[in-house]
């Protein structure tokens, strides 16, 4: 199977970092993992040959910084309203809405959203959303070793 995993976000916009974090992480275990502005003609293009997609990005739902949150965006609508801290306003639930109606999704999304909570410019990430980010990066590379040695 074909993976990829996709961290979203900006590392000079504070908690906006979350998946750009998650995917260092991810690199530094040794999988396989890119980095992504969110912006959505490049998401639709970066997955167009993946079999299991990954997304990781910041969002804001209203529970606490550092919350994981899991969408099977494959099956269900992506809930707009916890993207809005992206910089562009066509971002992730765009992409992944847009990818559904031209029928251009991968047969696998499942997107990771790390709740944020300050974006400024030239901040750093929160402890809180920088050790969600490590943790979710550690569960995904586990997950994806024990899908492997099935394989």
């Amino acid at each position: 199977m074909r993976w990829l995993i996709i961290g979203c976000g900006n590392d000079g916009r504070g908690d906006d970092a979350a998946g750009v974090l998650a995917v260092r992480r991810l690199r530094e275990l040794g999988v396989e993992a890119r980095e992504h502005s969110g912006e959505a003609l490049a998401l639709i293009d970066a997955w167009s040959c993946a079999e299991r997609v990954i997304l990781i990005d910041a969002v804001v739902t209203g529970a606490e910084p550092g919350t994981i949150s899991e969408w099977d965006a494959a099956t269900a609508p992506v809930v707009r309203d916890a993207f809005r801290t992206s910089s562009h306003s066509f971002g992730v639930a765009e992409a992944v809405e847009l990818a559904r109606a031209l029928d251009r999704l991968p047969p696998s999304l499942t997107i990771y959203g790390i709740e944020a909570r300050s974006f400024g410019a030239g901040e750093v990430a929160s402890v809180q959303v920088a050790s969600a980010a490590e943790a979710l990066a550690d569960r995904i590379a586990k997950e994806i070793g024990e899908c492997t040695n099935r394989d």
